[in-house]
């Protein structure tokens, strides 16, 4: 009984320290509210299910962005997103849902290739270094970089002449 407590605690005290994290990281990914809440809940099944020992909290950190970015692709991949088709807008005789109004910065990082935004969000969201996230995504340091600049490049040109507070 004791050690099904101490694994919920554990549990707990992980999804309070690093869900924001994952969520935004699968959101980033997916472009979707509901894939990233799947995605969340999926990370958590495999850190309930998984016996792995951390050494420290940066190798929790990497372990969730690792996780959360096969979990992602797993989903991307999957046969059942393929025949779907995303909702923007639903609308009914009684009420109309829009999305959430968002910044013209928001929907150009959307509008990046899912690698582009996967870096950008590890570079400026998650503060991790050029290293650190090619040591993250098993990819070299120059290929973050140049994942960088394009995105970078691409943002610019997409946000010429928007003026919006940073």
């Amino acid at each position: 009984m004791t050690i099904r407590n101490e694994t919920n605690n554990c549990v707990e005290k992980s999804f309070l320290e690093h869900a924001n994290m994952v969520y935004r990281l699968a959101y980033a990914r997916t472009k979707s509210k509901h894939d990233a809440d799947d995605i969340l809940q999926e990370v958590f099944i495999r850190l309930m299910t998984s016996n792995t020992r951390f050494s420290d909290k940066e190798h929790m950190k990497a372990w969730f962005i690792r996780v959360t970015i096969n979990c992602s692709n797993t989903y991307l991949k999957s046969s059942w997103r393929r025949r779907t088709v995303a909702m923007e807008e639903v609308r009914d005789d009684k009420f109309v849902i829009y999305p959430e109004e968002k910044s013209d910065l928001y929907y150009a990082v959307l509008d990046l290739t899912i690698k582009q935004r996967t870096v950008i969000h590890l570079f400026y969201n998650e503060d991790y270094s050029t290293k650190e996230i090619a040591e993250i995504l098993e990819m070299k340091e120059g290929s973050v970089r140049s994942l960088l600049s394009r995105a970078r490049r691409t943002l610019r040109k997409k946000l010429q002449g928007v003026d919006f507070d940073v």
